[in-house]
């Protein structure tokens, strides 16, 4: 469509036309997980944000390598430099081997992702993999100048790299003099020169479960480290877009465009971009609040502050009705109301589906002179098919405007009016035209399905339903109504209803 994508870059602070470094691919970068524990909701409305920007990058004709890694080392409890590796830390709290946590976890974020229809990303590679990677990049920023060792323990020289003309703080707008008067010198942090210098490889204490040898003795390296040489190994010195939640923009990422520009001499990302966090009844979502809950826990309802169950494409769309960079707040209230509208979407989605267009039919009359005249019944309403076609334009303009879901939801609806026309006998395809049908038909289903990732949720497959509905007739016509009720009821336990039309018989989802 002719309006250019654009996004919202956090380095420049304002939105951008999208220009890729080297059209049509594309090189796109998110950190993924640590797999210590459950993967919770505000990963979840992250890596979100990402495969619908994948999804939608594909759609328009690029090219995309989507990098996701998984960090299964070196991210220590509370953040920074010191302290125990989560990972490390429950495993001994579970008994288990590290990789064994690591396995379990990454198996529950895919787990968790494939039931909301994620698209799996071109590549995920993990910390460990790239060991060699992180020790070489550690060798090169000492060589530069960029990074010293100090009683078994590199760190990255802040003071060197801004002298050098750069400016660390530039992402997330930290300025050195300040964060100097908010840091406190804390036990174990004097082998810096500077308390803000991060560890780009940690020595590792005995008791550490996770190390390995290196130049500087046995040791692990800093999770700042681990995706600057992931994204760039498979993407390039430079790429086009890097992603993440808000909470990763400092420490991490401001550290990560650092040792990329260290290592490489230019700046690693085009376009940065981050989602913003979760809140549950206005409240930040926090585990100490109580008021945080799973993914899994939302599937099945399980949690004291859920009224019930929502499905994973209820969830999927109540998150796409925010756009990405707004706050997301759960509430049941809002959660219900997701519901019925997914619900009433996916009727749309399977009525348009079985509809096929029926050419109108033709009178024939003889004109002045005798010649025959066909003419069709039924005129084409041109004002309905422009209505259509806006909002077809419609829905690109959202997604081009940094990817405004919710906007671009909203002329779904605009959509799905026409679709329960024609479902209810009250347009009929003729009324729109071929191509208005066929604009409606096809971009309908493309938007739901492939761009925003919302698909169908039943438990009964459609010989079942159809074959219910069959039997639903026959007991009608025979007036065996207690029968009747019986396929009612089983129809409504699937959370379905059958809708009795003057023109058809069919089930549709319970809104």
């Amino acid at each position: 469509m002719n309006q250019p994508l654009k996004i919202y870059n956090s380095l420049t602070r304002q939105k951008e036309l999208f220009e890729p470094i080297n059209a049509p691919y594309v090189g796109m970068y998110v950190c993924g997980p640590t797999v210590y524990n459950y993967v919770h909701l505000g990963n979840v409305r992250t890596f979100l944000t990402f495969d619908t920007l994948f999804r939608y990058l594909s759609h328009i004709g690029y090219k995309v390598r989507y990098v996701r890694n998984i960090t299964d080392v070196g991210h220590l409890v509370g953040d920074g430099d010191e302290g125990e590796d989560k990972i490390g830390r429950m495993a001994k709290l579970e008994q288990l081997e590290p990789m064994e946590i690591v396995q379990r976890y990454t198996n529950d974020f895919h787990q968790v992702l494939d039931q909301l229809n994620f698209r799996p990303p071109s590549i995920e590679p993990t910390a460990t993999g790239h060991l060699i990677e992180q020790i070489e990049a550690v060798k090169d920023l000492i060589s530069k100048g960029l990074a010293y060792e100090s009683n078994g323990s590199v760190y990255f020289d802040i003071n060197k790299y801004n002298g050098q003309g750069h400016s660390y703080g530039k992402l997330s707008g930290r300025v050195l003099d300040e964060l100097l008067t908010e840091t406190r010198e804390l036990e174990g942090t004097s082998e810096k020169r500077n308390p803000l210098d991060f560890a780009i490889w940690k020595k590792a204490a005995p008791e550490h479960i996770m190390q390995w040898e290196s130049p500087w003795g046995k040791g692990f390296p800093g999770w700042h480290l681990e995706c600057t040489c992931m994204s760039t190994k498979y993407l390039g010195k430079q790429f086009d877009i890097h992603g993440g939640g808000m909470d990763l923009k400092f420490p991490h990422h401001e550290c990560e465009i650092a040792q990329g520009t260290g290592i490489n001499g230019t700046d690693p990302v085009r376009y940065w971009m981050h989602s913003n966090m979760l809140t549950v009844n206005g409240q930040k979502m926090s585990k100490s609040l109580g008021n945080s809950f799973l993914p899994r826990e939302l599937f099945a309802g399980d949690h004291p502050l859920l009224d019930q169950a929502y499905s994973p494409m209820t969830s999927r769309f109540f998150m796409l009705q925010s756009q990405y960079r707004s706050t997301l707040d759960f509430s049941n209230d809002a959660l219900k109301g997701s519901h019925k509208a997914y619900k009433r979407l996916m009727n749309g989605l399977k009525a348009i589906k079985e509809m096929a267009y029926i050419p109108a039919e033709v009178t024939t009359s003889s004109d002045e002179v005798g010649l025959k005249v066909s003419t069709p019944c039924v005129q084409v309403d041109e004002k309905k098919v422009a209505d259509i076609q806006k909002s077809v334009q419609g829905f690109y303009d959202a997604m081009n405007d940094d990817l405004n879901t919710a906007v671009a939801i909203a002329q779904l609806f605009n959509m799905l009016k026409y679709i329960n026309m024609l479902y209810l006998n009250q347009l009929v395809p003729a009324a729109l035209g071929e191509d208005g049908f066929a604009a409606l038909k096809n971009n309908f289903i493309t938007f739901t399905e492939e761009i925003l990732g919302l698909v169908e949720e039943r438990s009964e497959n459609d010989a079942v339903l159809n074959g219910m509905l069959d039997l639903y007739r026959e007991y009608k016509a025979a007036q065996q109504y207690e029968k009747v009720d019986q396929i009612r009821s089983y129809f409504k336990t699937q959370s379905l209803v059958i809708r009795d039309m003057k023109h058809r018989i069919d089930w549709a989802y319970e809104e």
